[in-house]
């Protein structure tokens, strides 16, 4: 925003400044013609009640283009004041106004136009004065010129000043508004994580089964029943997941969340994939109870990783291995083998790695993923665990 620039008046503020300037011009052009009647002439003449007036009038004109032209009206309205008592007013109000730019050599120039035209007004209404009023008719109109210039400069000031609030408080709004943005994609991230770790692994294994139904013509009874039953219970399950996902974000924000899963719950995860029909095995050795935070990060990686090979290699052979210690760091892999199966796999999200790869970046860890050479999938994570003493230090 230009500085500079004032703002516009409402008619209201231009009429009464109007006003103002009329009614100081007519206090000064009253006193001017009783100080002519008293004087050597002993009448006002013709230009007094004729022209005077008519110049008073069209600088008063002039002030309704001072905020366009300020310096050129503010020295015009000065000057004509010299052939104008009633312009006195017109030129205050035009010295006030241009004051609210604080210029110094501007406030100057006119400050000098108007105490010079004050002088040579005095020639044009010769009244009598007495010895030693030179320095009181200097002094008189520097002291009005003075008084204008302060007034117009403490509203200049405070023009400033309101403008420089209302920028702040824009700008408040404006980091107020991308808070609020940043927030809500904060938020519309966690929940298309929650949705993706909670839907995308029961999905996966239902899709999974549904798949061996629709290209197995050679399985028996008993077998096709308990695929059935499988789509049944994963359907179900997927279902009252949904429901708790949901209830949390619907909840209030000062509950508690549910319990999150953590590393303890990775044999329960390989036994449900194996239910599904995986072929998963889960070794290593883990010592001790890891964090909540990197257990619960590594769930989700072993969780994801057999999300992944239900998805484009349901029949591979898959290996899940979890090591660490505290004082070092935990490891985990999910490695499967080729798939050798032809059938139309479900529709990918995108997001699945994405998410998980925030997750191990919040814990500190480090997320790879990759093909092997005999055409597998090999997904690791090295997840940092501090040791006792660190977290009784933090």
């Amino acid at each position: 925003m230009n500085m500079d620039v004032a703002p516009r008046l409402g008619w209201w503020q231009q009429t009464w400044r109007l006003t103002a300037a009329a009614a100081l011009g007519l206090l000064a052009w009253f006193t001017t013609g009783v100080a002519v009647s008293k004087g050597p002439a002993g009448e006002v003449g013709s230009w007094f009640l004729i022209g005077d007036p008519l110049v008073a009038g069209a600088c008063l004109t002039a002030l309704l283009w001072r905020r366009r032209f300020p310096l050129a009206v503010a020295l015009s309205v000065s000057v004509a004041s010299t052939t104008s008592a009633l312009a006195t007013g017109a030129a205050l109000v035009a010295l006030g106004s241009i004051s609210t730019r604080r210029r110094p050599v501007e406030i100057g120039a006119v400050v000098v136009a108007y105490v010079t035209a004050t002088q040579f007004a005095v020639q044009l209404y010769p009244v009598e004065t007495p010895p030693g009023t030179f320095w009181f008719q200097l002094v008189s109109p520097a002291l009005t010129a003075g008084i204008a210039v302060a007034m117009g400069m403490a509203v200049g000031a405070r023009r400033v000043e309101v403008r420089s609030l209302r920028e702040r408080a824009e700008s408040a709004e404006r980091e107020q508004s991308a808070r609020a943005a940043q927030a809500r994609a904060l938020e519309r991230n966690r929940i298309a994580r929650e949705m993706h770790d909670v839907l995308a692994h029961r999905i996966s294994l239902v899709a999974m089964q549904a798949g061996v139904l629709d290209h197995r013509r050679d399985l028996k009874a008993e077998e096709n029943r308990v695929l059935v039953r499988g789509i049944a219970e994963g359907s179900h399950l997927a279902l009252e997941e949904l429901r708790d996902v949901l209830g949390v974000l619907r909840a209030d924000p000062g509950l508690p969340e549910p319990p999150q899963p953590s590393l303890n719950g990775v044999p329960d995860l390989v036994a449900d994939a194996r239910a599904s029909g995986l072929d998963v095995t889960l070794t290593g050795t883990v010592t001790g109870t890891p964090p909540d935070l990197v257990g619960r990060t590594g769930y989700r990686v072993v969780q994801e990783g057999l999300t992944n090979a239900a998805k484009h290699a349901p029949d591979a052979r898959i290996s899940v291995t979890l090591e660490g210690a505290a004082g070092d760091s935990l490891r985990v892999s999910v490695r499967n083998s080729p798939s050798t199966t032809t059938a139309a796999k479900p529709p990918a999200s995108g997001f699945g790695l994405l998410g998980l790869g925030e997750r191990v970046d919040l814990a500190g860890g480090e997320l790879r993923h990759h093909p092997t050479r005999d055409d597998g999938y090999l997904l690791t994570a090295q997840l940092p665990w501090p040791g006792p003493t660190h977290e009784r230090r933090a």
